[in-house]
């Protein structure tokens, strides 16, 4: 056992977050930590990682044990390089030459462009990659990780995914990330007060724990019932004035009394998990087009960000937008909104388009204002589709207590500031909505909401988001960002995946095809080991690979086509014609290695 923790409390004032903690991490496991927001999460992380005491119990870790951190928030010395901050990290007595050697090659396994890059310059998905790689290069033998894919992109999150998954640490992960949980995670613990021991563990992926929480609560929902029937009997037993003089009615009067503590427990642990009741406001406009780009390109600081970019709106339309950090999605947002001009092409808007957005870096917050006047800066009456409630009932809709309604928006947490963007979005009728990483410090319960609304949603919709899960429940098409100027769509999420697996595995098949030798260098022994029809066929398998690589781009062309994406009959042809062209390109390659092999 590597860390064991027993009859953990831990209050903040006079709020309880969590009591009664007791539980083990062992090595190689790979533990999800889940739970509402303000459940504890974070502050349980942080006593685990010997940072913050625990009001009770005690926390036992084996000796010597060597534990990495990263919190939500990275926080670097200005003017170190990435290699300096992860060489700092590593063994005191190694030298400076091989902590810097050895820094250059974590980094460049975590695909750093630059090691010599100042961290002032990171974004903030590669800050978040070099605050992970920090703590790997401690050599850990347990990694605490508090929201990790936070600021990732989809890419980065699988190049967490890796890590984890060929680490030879433990880990303990806080995420609401419900695919990632469910790639990376071997048990899975989520706080809760409707738990009897402040939590319920698990062992297993995300999806079996959802599956035991269900039958947990069904459970505990029936021993309500069934206690609730005989608390009612003994009520009637005591109502008929039953002695209490012997021994055995006094100890019925206790039991009864016993079952009616335990029945209040039970019922204030299987009251609803509150969520925020997410129900954004469309104008229920029927314009067909709603906005369309045609073949727009934009460069920024002289790097081209995207080109030809081609895609209708259409009510109904949910599009998902994919691409690493720095590939032009805020952009192409800009451009979307009407705050930015494209460099060529053009963008049609229906007249008085009505285009809400959600702002991932919350610049439409101002941190001095109240909840109240952030909320609602009216007056006490709020007013939703034609009904009036006051700002307490408003704010208790998005799990706001009215003790709070006068704090700064500085004083709330990521999860509550994102609440209330939320909140403000659903008060402005919208043709278009734009989502920009909606998902980040929500947690799970709020999540459902938001994914449920978002579905049930008429007008059309943007969804920038690394929450893979949402992005594949909500999409109904995917724009995909290359970073490298190209813009690809596909039709789920799936088929984006199963593309970029097959682009890696033919990079991968490039660099490792060997240049052809001579002919009058091969060995007679190898000569021999192919037929000459296979011979054949190996020198005329360059020039096949080729015409097939073209008719892929031909294909990928054609998807892209706005005329083809229009009709849903030539783009399902399309996209089954692509899927075959790949598939070929990908068997050619194998036929050329086994060949090349057998020379």
């Amino acid at each position: 056992m590597l860390l064991t923790v027993r009859n953990l409390a831990k209050w903040y004032g006079p709020r309880l977050l969590f009591a009664g903690i007791t539980l083990g991490i062992e090595e190689n496991e790979r533990i999800g930590l889940i739970g509402a927001n303000g459940s504890g999460k974070s502050t349980l992380l942080r006593i685990f990682a010997g940072l913050e005491h625990s009001d009770e119990g005690q926390l036992i870790s084996r000796r010597q044990l060597r534990v990495g951190y990263v919190p939500q928030e990275d926080s670097f010395d200005a003017g170190n390089t990435v290699t300096d901050v992860v060489a700092a990290a590593m063994d005191e007595h190694l030298d400076d030459h091989e902590r810097h050697v050895r820094a250059a090659v974590l980094l460049d396994r975590a695909h750093f462009p630059d090691v010599n890059a100042d961290v002032e310059t990171l974004s903030g998905g590669w800050r978040k990659r070099l605050a992970i790689v920090r703590q790997v290069a401690r050599e850990p033998d347990l990694l605490l990780m508090d929201e990790p894919t936070n600021h990732l992109d989809v890419e980065g999150i699988l190049w967490l995914e890796d890590l984890i998954d060929e680490g030879r640490f433990a880990t303990l992960t806080v995420s609401h990330d419900r695919r990632f949980l469910e790639e990376v995670a071997n048990r899975i613990v989520e706080l809760g007060t409707q738990y009897p021991q402040g939590f319920l563990s698990h062992n297993g992926t995300y999806s079996a724990f959802v599956e035991k929480r269900e039958e947990f609560l069904a459970a505990q929902r029936g021993l309500q019932q069934a206690l609730a029937g005989g608390v009612r009997r003994e009520i009637e037993w005591l109502r008929r004035g039953a002695k209490a003089r012997t021994t055995k009615a006094k100890g019925r009067i206790d039991r009864a009394g016993e079952m009616m503590s335990e029945l209040a427990a039970l019922k204030q642990r299987n009251q609803k998990l509150a969520a925020a009741g997410i129900d954004f406001t469309a104008s229920d406009r029927k314009t067909r087009k709603l906005l369309q780009l045609k073949h727009v390109s934009k460069s920024l600081g002289g790097r081209e960000l995207f080109h030809d970019v081609n895609f209708t709106l259409s009510p109904g339309t949910k599009l998902g937008l994919l691409g690493p950090n720095g590939s032009g999605k805020s952009t192409l947002i800009r451009l979307i909104s009407g705050t930015l001009e494209p460099d060529d092409g053009e963008i049609a808007r229906a007249d008085q388009l009505k285009i809400v957005v959600f702002d991932q870096h919350r610049e439409q917050l101002d941190p001095n204002q109240t909840l109240r006047a952030a909320l609602w800066p009216q007056g006490d009456t709020v007013n939703f589709r034609g009904q009036s409630m006051h700002i307490t009932a408003w704010a208790k809709q998005f799990l706001f207590r009215s003790e709070q309604l006068d704090l700064p928006i500085s004083e709330l947490s990521g999860g509550e500031q994102a609440r209330v963007l939320l909140a403000r979005l659903m008060l402005r009728e919208a043709d278009v909505l734009i989502l920009d990483e909606p998902t980040n410090d929500l947690d799970i319960a709020t999540l459902d909401v938001l994914e449920s609304s978002l579905e049930a949603f008429p007008g059309a919709i943007i969804l920038v988001t690394h929450d893979r899960y949402l992005l594949d429940r909500v999409s109904s098409e995917i724009l995909a960002l290359d970073g490298e100027g190209n813009a690809s769509t596909y039709a789920t999420l799936a088929q984006w995946e199963r593309a970029r697996e097959f682009e890696e595995e033919i990079a991968m098949a490039k660099i490792a095809k060997p240049s052809a030798p001579a002919a009058s260098t091969k060995s007679k022994t190898a000569k021999k080991r192919l037929t000459w029809n296979e011979q054949r066929e190996l020198e005329q398998m360059e020039s096949a690979i080729l015409q097939a690589e073209t008719r892929v781009e031909e294909l990928q062309a054609r998807v892209a086509d706005p005329t083809v994406l229009s009709d849903h009959v030539q783009s399902h042809e399309a996209y089954q014609q692509l899927a075959t062209a790949q598939h070929e390109v990908e068997r050619l390659y194998t036929r050329w290695a086994e060949l090349d092999a057998r020379k």
